[in-house]
């Protein structure tokens, strides 16, 4: 698809109808113009003159199915929408079609690679891809990335956003809690930071895998990788950092449980929060007991932190 000479790309995301707005409210975090597909209301018996004016190809579309498509601009790392959204998709438990459309499918896993350049994320983390070469400055820590087909390369602004609070918080010999890891990239940079001890955890075994390789590249060999799901685990250690850049649900959700794996006065960072959604989220947190200790914005992103 082509637009004013802007080369997009289509993601899109089938599931049952039921799903729907689930499905939507994950898309908009990427882009609120939407295209929705939902046939659940378009009746096969109509009589009379109503059911002349249907056309019949809508007659015979999949009603039990629904759709929900984003597209986004080449240059603004569709492929990390991708990742997002399968994170965010797998986190939901989900059974869900994910496509792409617009580019051919064996230029996709490399494509996207031409504008994924190191970043700075705060005063002294900076995202470097394995594929590329660069010279840190003094006193800046670098983190190699090879994200695979797991989310958080660092050009999204909930893992900048994130990346810039474990900065403030993270301290020599802490230990630290990625809820949700994707890439490893937030434990890494908290290894990186001077924890003592990191555990990454996913319910995705991919993820797990790719932030294993991804510890590996940064030789921070104090980050465990773990396929984990906390809301149905008991913790076994309490953290004094805890970080979950998730989505809004999830963290909802976790928040009666999150507390346990703190240690007292611990610090939970949390994003994948769209700003609109912000006051909800810190809503129920200090329901459960906690204290908000700052934030960050970033395009309509949030990331908060909280206290126990």
């Amino acid at each position: 698809m082509t637009t004013n000479d802007q080369n997009w790309i289509c993601i899109r995301v089938s599931a049952a109808c039921e799903h729907l707005d689930t499905l939507t409210a994950i898309m908009s975090m990427i882009d609120n113009a939407l295209m929705i597909e939902d046939f659940s209301d378009v009746e096969k018996d109509l009589d009379g003159v109503y059911g002349d004016l249907i056309d019949e190809e809508l007659l015979e579309k999949d009603r039990t199915t629904a759709a929900v498509s984003v597209f986004v601009p080449e240059e603004k790392s569709p492929r990390e929408a991708e990742l997002y959204i399968r994170a965010r998709i797998a986190e939901s438990g989900i059974d869900a079609e994910i496509t792409t459309s617009g580019i051919r499918e064996e230029d996709w896993a490399d494509s996207w690679k031409q504008y994924y350049k190191p970043i700075k994320t705060g005063r002294k983390l900076v995202i470097v891809p394995v594929w590329e070469t660069y010279d840190a400055q003094p006193g800046e820590l670098t983190v190699l990335m090879d994200p695979g087909m797991a989310f958080g390369t660092g050009t999204h602004e909930t893992t900048r956003l994130c990346a810039a609070l474990l900065e403030d918080y993270v301290t020599p010999g802490c230990s630290v809690l990625d809820v949700g890891c994707g890439s490893g990239i937030l434990a890494i940079c908290a290894a990186k930071l001077g924890a003592d001890h990191c555990f990454a955890c996913d319910i995705d075994p991919v993820a797990v895998r790719i932030a294993g390789e991804n510890t590996e590249l940064n030789n921070t060999s104090n980050v465990t990788c773990a396929v984990s799901d906390l809301l149905k685990s008991v913790p076994e250690e309490k953290y004094d950092v805890c970080v979950a850049n998730i989505v809004a649900d999830v963290i909802i959700r976790m928040a009666p449980d999150i507390g346990a794996y703190m240690k007292d006065n611990g610090v939970l960072i949390v994003s994948g929060i769209i700003e609109e959604r912000a006051d909800e989220v810190i809503a129920v947190l200090e329901k459960n007991g906690f204290t908000v200790k700052g934030g960050k914005r970033e395009n309509g992103w949030y990331a908060g932190v909280v206290t126990k």
